[in-house]
């Protein structure tokens, strides 16, 4: 790994750091009037997630520029001019391993194993990507999938403020994110693995080595998984969601129907 990817690793586990226990604890309460209302725990994950946001907006925007203006990149997926990506990747490993840090601070409030398994997952793919300059174009493409984190988050802050999870803004955050995290995670997975398919047995595949295929292949599958269980997980609780919003709705036409005079017959005769 060259010295400017060591330097953007740092700078982004120091810069994300610097966000999550100076800028949110100083921004948030004139973002939100309940924040400063909020138990410890929860003030905790709150500036972890705002420093979450930022860094799926941060990488997930340059991601779409790299698919769509990266010509090296994408015309071979392999062995491109990985620079972009490079720099990419490189503010995303410094992400995990300033997340895994806190995670580990904070393990009795925030632990969760499945975000280690992630986390643990993508740094090792990310390693080769780093050191060697190989796979641009898959690592990219597995990057898009953080354009999903900021409908996660923004649901967790409302039920943070205790907004109600059938009101309008909760409805509408969940609808969006189940169908952001479909598109980025779970629909991309066809033509992701049909463009794995296609390098296998050519000379720039067999190049990489054991090691890059094994690391590719074998991240991509765990963190695929990993999505279709969050992909489960969301749709289930969006559906208990807007059965809860349809329920309300009858509640309400129902009282509004019996509130409505009824009409008196004419019994009187000519």
């Amino acid at each position: 790994m060259e010295q400017r990817e060591w330097a953007v690793v740092a700078g982004s586990f120091a810069g994300f750091q610097l966000l999550f226990s100076v800028v949110s604890p100083r921004v948030s309460p004139a973002l939100a009037s309940g924040f400063s209302c909020l138990a410890p725990g929860k003030l905790t994950e709150w500036n972890s997630r705002l420093v979450s946001t930022a860094h799926a907006l941060i990488v997930g925007l340059f991601c779409l520029y790299i698919l769509w203006f990266d010509d090296a990149v994408n015309a071979d997926p392999v062995w491109g001019d990985p620079s972009l990506v490079k720099l990419n990747v490189a503010i995303t490993c410094g992400y995990l391993l300033y997340d895994l840090l806190l995670l580990a601070c904070h393990w009795s409030t925030m632990g969760d194993g499945f975000f280690v398994c992630h986390h643990l997952a993508a740094l090792y793919a990310y390693g080769y990507v780093l050191s060697r300059g190989v796979l641009p174009y898959f690592a990219n493409f597995r990057l898009i999938s953080e354009l999903s984190t900021p409908f996660v988050n923004q649901r967790w802050f409302f039920q943070a403020l205790s907004y109600p999870r059938s009101g309008n803004l909760a409805v509408a955050n969940g609808v969006a994110m189940t169908l952001a995290f479909f598109l980025v995670r779970i629909a991309v997975i066809p033509s992701y693995y049909s463009k794995v398919a296609a390098t296998f047995g050519t000379p720039a595949f067999v190049r990489l080595g054991l090691g890059p295929q094994v690391a590719w292949i074998l991240s991509s599958v765990s963190l695929d998984v990993l999505n279709l269980i969050w992909m489960y997980r969301i749709s289930r609780g969006l559906c208990k969601v807007l059965g809860q919003a349809l329920g309300k709705a009858k509640d309400c036409c129902s009282e509004e129907q019996n509130h409505v005079p009824k009409s008196h017959d004419n019994s009187h005769s000519d």
